[in-house]
């Protein structure tokens, strides 16, 4: 971990106590559970809300290094990204100074940032900037971007898109610009601010296909490598042609129509049933996916139910709709039930594609 990311941004506090603030990006409406996940790992959390309801500024107890290791290691399942706020412009918020006069000074503290880092390398380095709709920045996030990357110095470091060594993370939103350096893996997420964009496809039956193409990439599951899938509610079939694009065969249940361009793939069994009246030989599929729209806990029975049809060992991977107005509740009430039918719950993630609802990825005993 870089010995930079032990410094608190907090000089005066760093003499009794560390203390880090961290811009924090939640979906849409779901902030403040990702503060109260922030509330019940750290105890005393100060938060700035940035934009409502999405992005906030949360002053952590402890040293970056130290804070991130704990989020990495028990990845939060709301919080979806974050960066440690270093630098801020003006130094107080209040203070009446032009926004361009920003990006020099921007510059400069990420061109010294980065040399203590990487003192005899020219880092990889992707530049990353959002901005609220009340930002002192008058133009795009995009010209702030180009900006930054137009006032550096020549070919002191190599802009990239991806597989960048450190990624600069700017933020521009109320009085403020922020900004901060870190490596990919530190901020929960190498996209910016979490957002997860894939590019529709032609012919895609679903954006629900971006769900699995997402927890593919954040759960580091290789859906090619398994064989056999159930998909249960599979219709009209988002899924189910993600796993036929990796090869798999599929049953699909559902008393809804599937897509007709599905219906001719040899590897596609369809039945037009419910799925509590279906039946299937014990350990028969390696993969179990569900993306019901329906009641949460009669969701998870009929996953429950189903499960003797899954190899041990096999994984699972189902959302969870949060329909109660208690959604921290709900959520432990329904793993419960996982945990109680012998499933092991490797990570629960609200993803970027996710809208009410979270991702379970798990594995059966």
């Amino acid at each position: 971990m870089d010995e930079q990311l032990q410094r608190p941004i907090d000089q005066e506090q760093m003499k009794t106590e560390a203390v880090t603030r961290f811009m924090c990006t939640a979906n849409h409406g779901f902030a403040p559970y990702a503060q109260e996940e922030l509330r019940r790992i750290f105890g005393s959390v100060k938060s700035q809300v940035l934009v409502p309801g999405e992005v906030f500024l949360a002053s952590l107890p402890g040293f970056a290094n130290e804070i991130i290791a704990k989020l990495m290691g028990e990845p939060p399942i709301f919080l979806r990204h974050m960066f440690p706020a270093e630098w801020q412009f003006p130094a107080e918020a209040g203070e009446e100074e032009p926004a361009e006069s920003a990006v020099q000074a921007l510059v400069q503290f990420a061109e010294e940032e980065l040399r203590l880092r990487c003192p005899d390398t020219r880092a990889a380095v992707t530049v990353q900037v959002r901005k609220g709709s009340d930002s002192i920045w008058s133009g795009s996030a995009l010209e702030l971007k180009e900006k930054i990357e137009g006032s550096w110095a020549e070919d002191s470091v190599q802009f990239v898109v991806r597989d960048a060594d450190y990624i600069l993370s700017v933020f521009a939103g109320g009085p403020c610009i922020y900004a901060g350096i870190s490596k990919p893996e530190q901020n929960l997420s190498d996209w910016n601010g979490g957002a997860v964009r894939f590019q529709r496809e032609e012919g895609q039956i679903s954006r629900a296909k971006f769900k699995l193409l997402e927890a593919e990439r954040t759960f580091g599951i290789d859906f090619a490598g398994f064989s056999r899938a159930l998909d249960i509610g599979a219709a009209p079939g988002g899924w189910t042609s993600f796993l036929l694009e990796r090869g798999l065969s599929v049953t699909a249940v559902d008393p809804a129509k599937m897509h007709p361009d599905l219906l001719a793939n040899p590897r596609l069994t369809y039945l037009g049933k419910n799925a509590d009246s279906v039946k299937f030989q014990t350990n028969e599929f390696d993969l179990l996916v569900c993306d019901m729209s329906w009641s949460p806990k009669l969701t998870a029975r009929l996953v429950i139910d189903l499960l003797y049809s899954l190899v041990p060992g096999g994984t699972a991977v189902v959302t969870i709709k949060l329909l109660s107005k208690k959604p921290m509740a709900l959520i432990k009430e329904i793993t419960a039930m996982y945990l109680d039918a012998r499933m092991q719950i490797v990570q629960a993630k609200q993803l970027f594609h996710n809208r009410d609802e979270i991702t379970l990825y798990m594995i059966k005993y």
